[in-house]
């Protein structure tokens, strides 16, 4: 009506930063929080634990906001039960919008802020310990920093564009009380058995992926290619995406091809499952022949030996081809020249191949949806490492080298199996560095099958419980394996390139790399298997020893820790001497230093001094998407200009 209107203004100056404790001399949280409320014309909050007891004092300043037409944004979760709906609904009945995480396998939210949004940009925030509860806001010993826009405009930034992510990401959904009530009572009532037939879900994460690939068919793109983190569940997705194209494909005849029969299994079972049909899918693999030919799981071994030529090439209307870093191989590369069906789907983690064999050009050189290692620990869809490179003594650099191959095998394991001394220092470091080798759960990839029998004599031995499996192992005694070091019977299984892919034991904490691989592929499928989450146990971390010794000038370093750490040759030189700074959250890498030493010098004699090594760089640059400059090439090489010159 043209009357002035009285504007209660924050208790803390609005230029001000500062930390509360909610000690006796000075406001409690709560009436700060309320201070600041009438100001402001946006609020938003994202605090992992809410209850009715820690809103009730705001809900009147809350409420008057909201009927001014300002809004008001709140993220929570259901991780431990302590969030309450009564809190949930009267936060809705004001005219909020609600947003609520359902996802208890991991801690994943554990953030308390709030921001306080104005126009005129004198925006404030805090950010601290407490949950929007009574005993967090007014009594307890919580710290909280109060941050000033105007001060510290970068960490209000940062904070409005991470809460908008986590907002738009589908991590959280909108709040409804059903489903609210029915994942409380499924939290309360401890672990649940899920008996098929029931309906698989995607992850939000995989559901984006999904969306990705659908978008890429909706754009006129039919060969797919799906790059996600081993461990992520790209069989699962798989299945889920073919379950949407059988919808909306007349037949939807199926061929799915794995090289390895257990994959093949565990495949046929997740589509299975996400069928609810028991009786879905055939296996050719191993003897067995499908009858119908409908839905197909096949190994590329029994279609090459079945004959290539012999298939119609459009029975298929759908066909997925799991691995396919493979596709270079020559079986491969007949079947897919070969097949013409409406939907291919290729999946891997690692498209990279170490001989640098192209395999995107049969997807139009694109990759449709991708979540890489790095993202996916990120986003705490899989466990953090602590990995651990360890110098062992030994000197490989006058061991014979095979060009394409790397060092030559039997050589490797004369090095390895010469004397008990080598065994006795990964026990060692295996000691200091794991917290309980009794009930830990390992994964060692050895060099050959009398080196993976050596390791596991000498382990047994020492008192750690432990076997050695090959592929000549019979297939039971394997899954035996597996299963014992599961369930805790033993400790460490030792294998030779067996369980690098296709393998899924979510209880690996422990990976002992025991051979020197260069390899980016092998090295993160190495990986893969121990960051697997495993709610089970609860495993919080993997630990990983990786054994480093002298090597010849051939063997590339920068190739694995590349497709671990990303970024150029000098990035790498950087990340190895600063120590390892840009990890994500939970990981952490140490080398000690003699390991360091021996790595950055392979670092550096890995940039050829042959012209046609140049060219090659170069064109490693320009495949990956990059036009550059002369001194974009230097940096991204590690060159100096006198080299080109």
């Amino acid at each position: 009506d043209g009357t002035p209107y009285h504007l209660e203004q924050p208790l803390t100056p609005l230029l001000d930063t500062t930390l509360l404790t909610n000690a006796p001399s000075e406001p409690s949280l709560g009436k700060q929080l309320l201070s600041e409320i009438p100001s402001a014309d946006q609020v938003d909050a994202i605090i992992a634990f809410v209850r009715y007891s820690g809103l009730r004092p705001m809900l009147a300043a809350l409420r008057r906001h909201c009927e001014n037409g300002r809004p008001l944004r709140l993220l929570t979760t259901t991780y431990t039960g302590s969030t309450e709906a009564k809190a949930l609904d009267a936060l809705r009945d004001l005219g909020a919008q609600v947003r609520v995480s359902y996802d208890t396998t991991t801690t994943r939210l554990h953030a308390k802020s709030w921001s306080f949004q104005r126009d005129s940009g004198t925006s404030t925030a805090y950010i601290g310990s407490s949950n929007l509860t009574h005993s967090a806001q007014v009594p307890g010993l919580e710290w909280n920093l109060r941050v000033s826009g105007r001060r510290n405009p970068a960490v209000l930034a940062k904070m409005v564009a991470l809460f908008d992510s986590y907002w738009e990401g589908g991590d959280f959904v909108d709040y409804d009380p059903e489903i609210f009530e029915a994942q409380m009572d499924r939290t309360d009532a401890g672990p649940q058995i899920l008996l098929s037939p029931v309906e698989l879900r995607p992850e939000p994460f995989q559901q984006r992926l999904l969306e990705q690939i659908k978008v890429s068919r909706e754009l006129g793109y039919h060969r797919n290619l799906l790059v996600s983190a081993t461990g992520t569940g790209k069989t699962v997705m798989a299945a889920l995406d073919y379950t949407d194209l059988r919808s909306r494909l007349p037949r939807a005849r199926l061929l799915f091809v794995a090289h390895r029969d257990e994959i093949l299994q565990q495949s046929l079972a997740t589509f299975r499952y996400a069928m609810r049909d028991p009786a879905f899918g055939e296996l050719w693999v191993g003897g067995k022949k499908p009858s119908r030919f409908e839905h197909v799981f096949a190994s590329i071994q029994s279609i090459s030996a079945a004959g290539i030529s012999q298939m119609n090439p459009s029975h298929f209307d759908v066909v997925i081809i799991d691995e396919f870093h493979h596709a270079a191989a020559k079986s491969y590369d007949s079947l897919l020249q070969h097949l013409r069906p409406h939907e291919l789907l290729g999946m891997t983690a690692t498209p990279e191949r170490p001989d640098g064999m192209p395999i995107l050009h049969w997807f139009g050189d694109r990759i449709a949806a991708e979540l890489r290692l790095w993202d996916a620990i990120d986003q705490h869809r899989l466990v953090p490492f602590q990995y651990y490179g360890i110098h062992d003594g030994t000197d490989l650099s006058q061991l014979p080298w095979k060009r394409g191959r790397g060092y030559e095998i039997t050589a490797l394991e004369n090095v390895y199996t010469a004397d008990d001394a080598w065994a006795r220092l990964i026990i060692h470091q295996l000691n200091t560095h794991v917290e309980d080798v009794r009930s830990m759960r390992a994964l060692g990839f050895c060099v050959s099958v009398s080196h993976a029998r050596f390791m596991a004599d000498r382990f047994s031995s020492a008192g750690i419980s432990a076997v050695a499996v090959s592929a000549q192992t019979p297939t039971k005694v394997r899954k035996a394996a597996l299963r014992d070091l599961a369930e805790g019977r033993i400790q460490a299984v030792f294998s030779v390139d067996l369980f690098n892919e296709g393998v899924d034991v979510p209880a690996v904490d422990t990976i002992l790399m025991l051979r020197p691989t260069e390899s980016a592929t092998v090295f993160l499928q190495q990986l893969g298997r121990g960051l697997r989450r495993n709610p089970n146990t609860g495993k919080a971390t993997c630990t990983v020893l990786d054994f480093v010794g002298q090597h010849r000038k051939e063997f590339r370093f920068d190739r694995k820790l590349g497709a671990l750490l990303g970024g150029s040759r000098k990035d790498l030189q950087r990340q190895i001497t600063n120590n390892f700074p840009y990890l994500p959250a939970g990981c952490s890498l140490e080398l000690d230093p003699v390991a360091r030493d021996i790595i950055l010098r392979s670092l550096k004699e890995a940039i050829s001094s042959t012209w046609p090594a140049k060219v090659a760089e170069l064109r490693r640059v320009v495949d990956a998407g990059h036009s550059p400059t002369l001194p974009e090439y230097l940096d991204h090489s590690g060159l100096d200009i006198f080299d080109v010159y």
